[in-house]
């Protein structure tokens, strides 16, 4: 594998309290984001995906039924890795610089 490939599918993540106000955002990013993976720990819940996250507003709001925007986002979040390469009033964009 070459260093290129390696950077291209290495695993980005965010770090979220687990809470009833952040479920619908943890579903949101799971049905946006289907080769993601999900892990709990006490509190905390931990979302990665090979090369990319994508937090789309539209189906945050469709999960919360209410009007979402995104810099809510930043209550959420405990951590992440990856760069933010995207943060504008309709999606969020996790992934890695090239």
């Amino acid at each position: 594998m070459t260093e290129q490939t390696e950077k291209s599918t290495r695993d980005v993540g965010v770090i979220l309290q687990e809470s009833e106000d952040n479920r619908p955002i943890i579903e949101a990013i799971e049905q946006d984001n289907p080769n993601c993976s999900i892990g709990h720990t006490p509190g905390l819940v931990r979302i990665t995906a090979p090369g990319q996250i994508t937090i789309q507003q539209e189906t945050v709001e469709e999960k919360l039924g209410r009007e979402w925007e995104t810099h809510e986002f930043q209550m959420s979040i405990v951590s992440y890795f990856g760069n933010i390469q995207e943060w504008d009033d309709d999606e969020i964009v996790i992934a890695w610089d090239h």
